[in-house]
């Protein structure tokens, strides 16, 4: 070692990348505090500013809320799906009724739906059970 060298720490492995998607700001800051401890995590205001960003960096999971303006979730989940089918999605809505719900689920292939008002807790298991699923459905691909 040369004299005033320090032996570094092992690089920790970089935490899973995440995307949220919400028009409420506040909202998206809540969930980004909760989660920014276990996850890598990047945030779009928009389902363009989302696009944007997904064409940019790989994420492992996206959260989308429902209905927003100038742009619905669940579109964007579906587009997501076909170019990205191993990234794992979530929707948050408070709006659904359970028949367009089911309809949703299937078309953007989703992980698990979360229904307003979200739990943190809760987010952040799904949110690693996500990741888990990410990971499995990429060695198994």
């Amino acid at each position: 070692m040369n004299a005033g060298a320090t032996q570094t720490e092992p690089a920790a492995p970089s935490k899973p990348a995440v995307l949220l998607i919400d028009d409420e700001t506040p909202l998206l800051e809540i969930f980004s505090q909760a989660l920014s401890p276990h996850f890598d995590i990047a945030t779009a205001t928009s389902v363009r500013e989302a696009e944007f960003i997904l064409h940019k960096r790989a994420f492992k999971v996206v959260i989308a809320d429902h209905l927003m303006p100038g742009g619905n979730g669940m579109s964007f989940l579906v587009r997501a799906r076909e170019e990205y089918p191993h990234m794992q999605r979530i929707l948050v809505t408070g709006y659904m009724k359970p028949e367009m719900l089911l309809r949703s689920v299937n078309e953007a292939g989703l992980f698990r739906y979360l229904l307003k008002p979200v739990a943190l807790p809760e987010l952040l298991k799904i949110v690693q059970d996500a990741v888990k699923a990410h990971d499995i459905s990429l060695a198994t691909a």
